[in-house]
């Protein structure tokens, strides 16, 4: 449990009020939640069908942080889950995923670029995509003729 400017933070999805009440379908999502659409999106153009337990293998988190990431996503619009289980982006999610997994390949292509391996180059894009004002990305984009 960490305190940072009011919020408390129990998991990656799960973000409390000084009242322990949580903070749910907020108009501006955090970076767990961008990194959990990122990953829907990467597994659904892989397999056919996304499910829970397979967002949780790719991302290493366990069922609990899973379950409650789904249905705070779910809550804020971002996704649907059928009665089978499966998981489905919206429009809102998919056009939130989509700029998350550009801006991903756009910094991986860059830091590779530079001379950075494309193992630490991949990691560090997940990391700096999150926090990278759109100027500096097109200034990349530019940089790199995309």
């Amino acid at each position: 449990m960490l305190p940072l400017l009011g919020l408390i933070f129990y998991s990656p999805c799960d973000i409390l009020d000084k009242n322990n009440s949580l903070i749910g379908g907020a108009m501006h999502i955090q970076e767990s939640g961008e990194m959990y659409l990122e990953t829907i999106l990467i597994l659904s153009k892989k397999q056919p069908h996304v499910r829970s337990i397979d967002v949780g293998e790719y991302m290493g988190f366990s069922k609990p942080s899973v379950s409650r990431a789904v249905g705070l996503l779910k809550t804020g619009g971002y996704i649907t889950v059928d009665e089978d289980g499966y998981l489905f982006l919206t429009e809102l999610g998919l056009e939130l995923a989509t700029k998350i997994y550009e801006r991903h390949n756009i910094l991986t292509t860059f830091l590779c670029s530079l001379g950075v391996d494309s193992d630490t180059a991949s990691q560090d894009a997940c990391r700096i995509e999150h926090v990278l004002s759109d100027e500096s990305l097109e200034a990349i984009k530019r940089h790199i003729g995309k």
